[in-house]
């Protein structure tokens, strides 16, 4: 294999919140400010468009209907003038694009990832298969058609997966077998846990916890791996309805990372509330080194014990009789 040097981008920043306009301006932004500074593949955080809602966490589903009806309505169309406007901003930057967004399809909300190739087409679309404990009062769920989470493009195989799907061991693996080189792991904001006096909390859901989920990632599936995570400010506590919610320390939330196809990391740590883009120029052959040593669908498989069965019919709620 021939070295092959790629520029990867990873986003760490606080969204538009609840502004549909203002997130797809701001992506766009983005975008171009990844592409002036040489950016090949830039990764989005989950639902950058128009941020993570924690007020369905912090608040009872009844005094939160009038808010989560305002991010229903600021959700983003996947056909639609603003998604074409974000296409265009890819195809000019000639890059390729993993967009997180809450995607508005009819009467449902879906965690989406779009990938974006340097034409400005979206090469495909996926739908995060399970939202996550609560999330499940808003968000449907990705069909077969979303099990796919690598394409291929000029910069290698490029893989996504949003959040708590880095838990979900069986659609990991199946991301391996399809032969990922550089994953983008799309994050909400997150922070440490908050002293036992105010409440007790899960450690589950820390940064540490869940970075180190992308890092044993990098690690399994010998790929580089982004993680893109949204921040909080202290201006916009109140617009996200979380004026009295302690665990949402402000500035803060990000927890950004590059990691290597040997889990190592290839950046530093930014500060947890500092909006930036991470950069690392990396050798795609540097995951031919990883996988001599560990290649999970490979050498260091057997089949013949173990397997992994996929549906590959979409679900659908009509059918018609031929």
């Amino acid at each position: 294999m021939a070295a092959k040097t790629v520029k990867v981008a990873a986003i760490q920043a606080e969204p538009v919140w609840n502004d549909l306009e203002g997130g797809v301006n701001k992506a766009i932004a983005y975008i171009q400010d990844a592409a002036s500074n040489g950016a090949n593949v830039l990764g989005f955080p989950e639902v950058f468009i128009p941020g993570y809602p924690w007020s369905m966490w912090a608040n009872s589903p009844v005094d939160n209907a009038a808010f989560m009806d305002e991010y229903f309505r600021n959700s983003l169309p996947k056909e639609s003038e603003q998604m074409d406007r974000i296409c265009a901003a890819v195809r000019e930057a000639e890059m390729f694009v993993v967009l997180g967004y809450s995607e508005r399809y009819r009467g449902t909300l879906y965690i989406a990832q779009s990938f974006i190739d340097p034409t400005g087409t979206i090469v495909h679309h996926r739908r995060k298969i399970k939202p996550t404990h609560v999330e499940r009062a808003y968000w449907g769920d990705g069909q077969a058609d979303s099990l796919q989470t690598v394409v291929p493009s000029p910069f290698g195989n490029i893989g996504g997966l949003n959040c708590w799907e880095h838990t979900q061991t069986l659609l990991r693996y199946y991301e391996y077998s399809q032969d990922v080189d550089i994953h983008v792991a799309s994050w909400p904001l997150i922070w440490d846990m908050p002293p036992k006096e105010n409440g007790s909390w899960t450690h589950q859901i820390t940064p540490r916890l869940n970075s180190t989920l992308s890092q044993t990632m990098a690690f399994e599936g010998a790929c580089f791996v982004l993680v893109c995570t949204q921040i909080l400010t202290e201006k916009s506590r109140e617009k996200c309805r979380l004026q009295n919610f302690e665990w949402a320390t402000t500035p803060g939330g990000g927890f950004s990372m590059i990691y290597g196809p040997d889990g190592a990391p290839l950046v530093e740590q930014p500060p947890s509330g500092e909006e930036v883009i991470l950069y690392a120029d990396v050798d795609l052959h540097d995951k031919a080194v990883a996988k001599h040593n560990l290649d999970l669908v490979g050498h260091y498989s057997r089949p013949d014990l173990l397997s992994l069965r996929v549906t590959t019919d979409v679900g659908k709620p009509v059918h018609f009789k031929e």
